[in-house]
């Protein structure tokens, strides 16, 4: 599974998490950190990526349009990058499944 971490997202969690994630980039490793979301979206989608996010926007547009791509939206707010990465190691599983399982391309994680 990739993720692809959004602006809003630190690019330090490639470091943190390349072990259980090891396919995962940041939007500014890929010269998207000045884009719009719908071409962050795209890029995702041609690439089969999951975004990663604190940003509504994401969650928005997966609603109206979708998946692929597949969306994890960050809900706890103002949050350290340490409690991100927490947050995404606890959820291992749970992310590891959202994909295969299909049944929505929005996962909430508090």
């Amino acid at each position: 599974m990739k993720l692809l971490f959004d602006q809003n997202i630190s690019p330090k969690l490639i470091d943190n998490l390349g072990n259980l994630y090891p396919d995962c980039i940041h939007v500014l490793s890929v010269g998207l950190d000045k884009s719009s979301d719908s071409e962050i979206w795209l890029y995702a989608k041609v690439n089969d990526l999951i975004i990663v996010t604190k940003d509504a926007d994401f969650a928005e547009k997966s609603l109206l349009f979708g998946f692929p791509p597949f969306v994890i939206w960050m809900r706890q707010g103002n949050c350290t990058t340490l409690e991100i990465e927490n947050i995404l190691k606890k959820n291992f599983d749970l992310i590891s499944n959202f994909k295969t399982s299909a049944v929505a391309g929005l996962l909430n994680l508090y």
